[in-house]
């Protein structure tokens, strides 16, 4: 049994960057879904798609690579984990590597990138930082 999921994508992420592997699966879930498409949207990774995989829904993400071959996500941080949230208020919202990175946050409105928590005003759960 898992006890940080968020933590296990974000790993499994990490190392399909450093083996350079096309794609990358894990067990979907809606926060997983919702984490995975925010990094997609600010381009860190490809496509996102859920698919059945053993009779199980799973989440496939594919993984970016710049022209040289080298991955795109330069670096993942969990920020809150399970023993330690961390939140923050709109105005409170750092940003990563000086814009260069995304923070993903748990908002009330859903899970958004740090861009968008500060647009639209409101703060929440810090999940991670990529680079």
């Amino acid at each position: 049994m898992l006890t940080d999921p968020i933590a296990d994508m974000l790993t499994r992420i990490r190392n399909a960057g450093q083996a350079r592997h096309r794609d990358v699966a894990c067990a979907s879930s809606r926060v997983r879904l919702a984490v995975a498409r925010v990094l997609s949207e600010e381009g860190f990774l490809g496509t996102v798609k859920v698919e059945a995989r053993d009779g199980r829904p799973a989440l496939v993400m594919g993984v970016r690579y710049d022209e040289n071959g080298k991955p795109v996500i330069d670096g993942i941080r969990r920020v809150s984990r399970p023993g330690r949230r961390v939140y923050v208020g709109c105005g409170e919202i750092r940003k990563v590597r000086n814009g260069l990175g995304v923070a993903v946050v748990s908002t009330s409105r859903g899970v958004l990138s740090d861009r968008a928590a500060r647009e639209a005003g409101v703060g929440g759960e810090v999940l991670c930082e990529v680079w």
